[in-house]
This record gives structure tokens, C-alpha cells and sequence, in this order.
């Protein structure tokens, strides 16, 4: 069986910045065992599978798997995927995504990229002191989780952010995605996601983890905000609440394409 594959760099527009996200269209779902050991093979954080949808409401299916498991929710690789389709079919302007566990979720053409709808998750306070150490923080402003598991952990100053060293080895006992925030200089919040359980110790730029912190930040910083996740490749985010949504601007670029062979 011979595959599509791209790899593309989501939340940058430059190569080699952002994060990349393998994006492979099927003609019909494979066994579960064998998406993950395609993820596996890709070796990024995450690899997307999209399969066309036949009825009116969206235009593909879409799952998302790490070299571990199959996720709940990923933006970059949505965001990615929707590059992926927006710029081999320019007659769109805009295509959904039918997901498991996040609901439809929508990329759009916009001036800079493209613009990313998820939902929005409201984390909920929550003392989670063996999270907070295993990341190594000494004095948090403040811990939040929401069920889908994502724990956001704030702190006071963006360089606490840009300097931690967490254990991952403790934190990988826990089936999380580990968000540590700050407000930023540069941007209005800057921000690190740490995911060892899914078997990516720090993930470069994170969708996923802004549909949980642009709901809380939004209480302080209005509606419209900067974002800047400080990873080694980096990632710079537009973020909007609106009603029950987050909206997210990125752009992508392609850095690879070729076809992937399954035996």
C-alpha cells in the first residue's frame, strides 16, 4: 500500500521553526494497531489521519496519533492538515474536520496563514503538587486541570517558563499534557508543553494546550491575545475567545512530500 505523506512545520512560517506534524490521507481507516505504528515510524510528535467524509456537515474524518497513543486533541497537526488540503485544492477557502473526541473543528484561509477553531476547555483550580513537582517548580501563582487532561501550571515570570528542567521521568508517570504560562514581554503570554507520557518530552508548539489557557487568560487579557510557546524550534500563535470557541492564527510550511509504503 503505497501512502501520501507530508511533513509540515505548523505555527511558523519559516522551515524548521514550529512544529511538525505528518499528515497521511487514506481511502478508509486502518486497524488502530497499525496507525500507531505508523506514528511510531514517523517518530513526531504527531502524525494526522484524514479520510474524505461523504456526508454534507464536514469535509474529513481526522485522528491524530503520537509514537504512543492516539490523542483526544492536537492543533498543530489540525492546523497542519488543514494546510495540507487548503493548498493542494485553492478553490477552498476553508475545511472541517469531523474528530472523535473534540467535535468538527474548522481551518480558514487568512491574510498571514490560516486561522484553527477549537474548542474552548476552561481548566478549573486543582492542587496537584506532585505534578507541580515534577516539573520543578517551587512556588506556582496558580494550578488548573481540565478533564480531558491537560494540567496548566502559572507562574510569575516568563523566565521561569523559558528556564525549567522538569523530571520527566516523574512526570512521565502521568497521562497528562503539562502546561506551564506566564505573562510575556515580547507577547502577551508565553508558555512551555510537556507531554513524557505520550512519548515526546517537550512538545515544540501546542494547539491543543491554548484551547486550554486562552479561556483563562482571556479573563485578564480581553478576547485577543499574543502567544509565544518558548520550545527550542519556538511557535508563535494568534489567540481569540469567541463564545465557546478558540480561534488560533498560524501559519505552515511544507518541508517534505512523498509516499510512505505499508507492507
Amino acid at each position: 500500500m503505497r501512502i501520501p505523506f507530508a511533513q509540515i512545520d505548523a505555527f511558523t512560517d519559516t522551515p524548521f521553526g514550529g512544529n511538525p506534524a505528518g499528515v497521511m490521507p487514506l481511502s478508509a481507516w486502518l486497524p488502530d494497531d497499525v496507525l500507531l505504528k505508523i506514528a511510531q515510524e514517523n517518530n513526531l510528535s504527531e502524525t494526522a489521519f484524514i479520510v474524505a467524509s461523504d456526508d454534507g456537515e464536514v469535509d474529513f474524518d481526522l485522528r491524530w496519533f503520537t509514537p504512543a497513543a492516539e490523542v483526544a486533541l492536537c492543533g498543530h497537526a489540525t492546523l497542519a492538515s488543514g494546510h495540507f488540503v487548503l493548498s493542494s485544492d485553492t478553490a477552498r477557502d476553508r475545511v472541517r474536520f469531523r474528530t472523535r473526541q473534540a467535535g468538527v473543528l474548522e481551518v480558514a484561509c487568512a491574510d498571514r496563514g490560516y486561522t484553527l477553531e477549537l474548542p474552548a476547555w476552561k481548566p478549573s483550580p486543582k492542587d496537584m503538587p506532585e505534578i507541580v513537582a515534577a516539573l520543578r517548580i517551587a512556588d506556582p501563582i496558580e494550578t488548573l486541570w481540565h478533564e480531558k487532561g491537560y494540567a496548566l501550571v502559572v507562574v510569575g515570570d516568563e523566565d521561569i517558563v523559558r528556564d525549567l528542567t522538569p523530571d520527566f521521568v516523574a512526570l512521565s508517570a502521568f497521562p497528562i499534557v503539562a502546561i506551564v504560562a506566564a505573562r510575556g514581554r515580547a507577547t502577551d503570554i508565553v508558555s512551555r508543553v510537556f507531554t513524557p507520557y505520550y512519548a515526546i518530552d517537550e512538545d515544540p508548539v501546542t494547539g491543543s494546550a491554548h484551547a486550554v489557557m486562552v479561556p483563562y487568560w482571556a479573563e485578564t487579557l480581553g478576547d485577543r491575545f499574543s502567544a509565544f510557546q518558548a520550545s527550542a524550534r519556538g511557535g508563535k500563535l494568534s489567540c481569540r475567545l469567541v463564545d465557546d470557541r478558540v480561534v488560533l492564527g498560524g501559519a505552515c510550511v511544507t518541508v517534505i512530500e512523498g509516499t510512505f509504503l505499508l507492507p
